[in-house]
C-alpha cells in the first residue's frame, strides 16, 4: 500500500515539474506562430532568417533576401524574432567597420597575394609553418 502510495506522488510530482511547463512552453510557441503575421521576422527551421510578405490560412510566403522569397507552411517557422530596434542595426554596422580597419591600434596594411609580400602577414617574423614536415604554409597551398 505505501508502495503505490509513494508512487502515485512521485507521478504527481513529475507531473508538476517536467510534463506541464513543457506542455505550456509548447503551447506558448505554437500561440506565438499561429500569430505571426505580415512584417514579422522569423526563423526557419531550417535555420535561415526571413520576413513574412503574405499570409494565406497555414501558407507563408518567406522573404530570405531581397526579391528572394519561399512559400511554406507555418509549421516550418520555428520562432518569431522580437522587433529590432533601429539604433542597434546602424551601431554594429559601424563597430564593425571599425573594427576591420584598425587592429591593436595600428591601420591594417592592404594584403596582396599577387607579388608574394609576406611583411604584411608576419611582421618580419619567421613565416608560419605546419605541422607536417616543417613546410612552410605557402608551399602547402598548391
Amino acid at each position: 500500500m505505501q508502495f503505490l502510495i509513494i508512487m502515485a506522488l512521485m507521478l504527481g510530482v513529475m507531473y508538476v515539474l517536467m510534463i506541464r511547463p513543457q506542455r505550456q512552453r509548447q503551447a506558448n510557441q505554437q500561440t506565438m506562430i499561429d500569430n505571426a503575421g505580415v512584417g514579422d521576422d522569423v526563423l526557419t527551421t531550417g535555420g535561415i532568417y526571413g520576413t513574412i510578405t503574405q499570409v494565406a490560412g497555414d501558407d507563408v510566403v518567406v522573404e530570405i533576401a531581397p526579391e528572394l522569397s519561399v512559400h511554406m507552411t507555418r509549421r516550418g517557422i520555428a520562432a518569431v524574432l522580437p522587433p529590432e530596434e533601429e539604433g542597434e542595426e546602424e551601431d554594429a554596422d559601424v563597430d564593425d567597420a571599425e573594427e576591420d580597419e584598425v587592429v591593436d591600434g595600428e591601420p591594417v596594411a592592404e594584403l596582396s597575394s599577387a607579388n608574394g609580400d609576406e611583411s604584411a602577414v608576419t611582421d618580419g617574423e619567421e613565416a608560419v609553418r605546419t605541422a607536417v614536415g616543417d613546410v612552410p604554409a605557402e608551399e602547402d597551398r598548391g
